[in-house]
């Protein structure tokens, strides 16, 4: 692959992976990022470099030709300095999901995966499968793969297989989800996020139409009707349903859960090292793909034991004064519900930190939002909302944290509104006690995994000696 591509938000956990696996290919990679120029999380763009990737600042210095093809995420706006020397050079421009759709519809079997909640994880399960049964994949991921990572390589979003087989996660926030041609679809729930029902229900179902194959998850009331239009290119899966796949017998672990999975009249224990009932669903999707790809029932249950999770969805980052911190991707109310559900099947108080993903998706999933706070919170719980991610730009202020705060007030939740988020991690930590869990739950936002650490530092800096 002999093209030079430009990437304007290279950092971005959309953007940097598209960029690992066009490297491994043997294009030649160059990108800027607005936080590379703000000097945070240094070490991602140090992993970049490794790759032989080369880095400039976000004021347009880095596009120079018309032979470039330059790359932007949604979130760039066309007064970017970046995008002004693009339209200056006559550079070709593609949208980050124009470009991995192109290499996702290009490959010999390409496996996409969808829904509302569970892509990257489902994802890295299908990937680990496929790369333990030797069938090398590549891999298009949202999220770091602690299986794939390595010292030398901590950012191991994608992965860069010779085999036939394409796996990647598709969004639907923005409709890119249009432009996938999945040989196999793979869809494990629809609810509110980034738009509207209705037109979620198109979006996926458009989607689901395209593939010869398509794994659902007919536990989930939405997907289920969708599932109902497909006939019989449809492997349906479920928990303690009537599925092609179901799980039952779950037994529920502090860092993982054991089930029954019976497909085929055939019944195998299944063992995962990441926790939650949600990750049963999740395994499960990832089975049925598998399975759909040619791998052996038996081959994909052994394989999916050793898959050891995502950076960032239910990560432990670790302990102090008895306090754990776990740091977690739940940023919408179905995904911070199942986080919720399984904390919450051990003992010990949830000290949470919820920082909204931008100030549109809180607006449109206000009313959820606050239900499923309400219901999920318990008496001795504390949630404290710092103000939403903001990177710049015009956007709409219409519902802050602190409205959800306010709304939570009233139907007698311990919420609270810190607006600065390094204030709202001190007040938790001032809070904790022995035996407590501080979650930190959020989007778009790379360093939250470094504030975690540093709650971890400031937990086990007061420890007793």
């Amino acid at each position: 692959m002999n093209q030079s591509y430009f990437f304007v938000g290279i950092g971005g956990s959309g953007m940097m992976p598209l960029a690992m696996i066009l490297a491994g290919r043997g294009a030649t990679i160059a990108g800027s990022d607005r936080a590379l120029d703000q000097s945070a999380v240094p070490a991602k763009f140090a992993a970049l470099e490794r790759l032989g990737v080369a880095l400039f600042p976000q004021d347009g210095s880095g596009i120079t030709s018309a032979e470039q093809i330059v790359v932007a995420s949604a979130a760039i706006e066309p007064t970017v300095a970046d995008i002004v020397a693009a339209e200056r050079v006559g550079a070709q421009r593609l949208s980050r999901a124009e470009l991995l759709s192109r290499l996702f519809n290009d490959s010999a079997m390409p496996i996409g995966v969808a829904g509302t909640s569970g892509k990257s994880t489902v994802t890295g399960m299908i990937g680990w499968i496929l790369h333990a049964c030797d069938r090398e994949p590549t891999i298009m991921n949202g999220a770091v793969m602690k299986n794939f990572a390595r010292p030398e390589a901590p950012f191991a979003s994608a992965l860069v297989g010779e085999g036939e087989v394409f796996v990647s996660e598709v969004d639907e926030s923005d409709g890119s989800i249009a432009l996938y041609d999945p040989r196999i679809a793979v869809l494990n729930n629809v609810s509110l996020d980034h738009k509207p029902l209705p037109e979620l229900r198109a979006l996926f179902g458009d989607f689901a139409a395209k593939a010869q194959k398509v794994v659902v998850n007919v536990g989930d009331p939405e997907a289920a009707a969708l599932a109902a239009t497909l006939g019989a290119r449809r492997r349906s899966f479920a928990i303690e349903g009537d599925a092609d796949l179901v799980a039952s017998k779950l037994v529920p672990e502090r860092y993982g859960i054991g089930f029954d999975l019976t497909a085929d009249g055939v019944t195998d224990r299944v063992t995962l090292a990441v926790p939650g009932r949600h990750n049963v669903e999740n395994a499960l999707a990832a089975l049925g793909a598998a399975i759909a790809a040619g791998v052996p029932r038996a081959d994909a249950v052994a394989a999916i034991a050793g898959f050891a999770g995502l950076k960032r969805r239910f990560e432990l980052v670790g302990e102090g004064d008895g306090v754990a911190v776990i740091d977690d991707f739940g940023h919408n109310p179905e995904k911070i519900a199942a986080t919720l559900d399984t904390l919450h099947t051990f003992p010990g108080r949830l000290l949470l930190l919820f920082q909204p993903h931008g100030f549109g998706p809180l607006k449109v999933m206000r009313r959820e939002l606050v239900a499923m706070f309400a219901q999920r919170l318990r008496g001795d719980d504390l949630l404290v909302l710092p103000d939403p991610v903001y990177h710049g730009g015009t956007t709409s202020r219409e519902v802050t944290s602190a409205d959800i705060v306010a709304d939570l007030a009233m139907q007698g939740a311990d919420a609270r509104h810190i607006a600065d988020r390094a204030a709202a991690a001190a007040h938790l930590v001032a809070q904790a006690m022995p035996g407590d869990r501080i979650v930190l739950m959020g989007a778009r936002d790379d360093t939250l995994s470094l504030l975690a650490a540093d709650m971890v530092a400031q937990l086990q800096q007061r420890s007793p000696a």
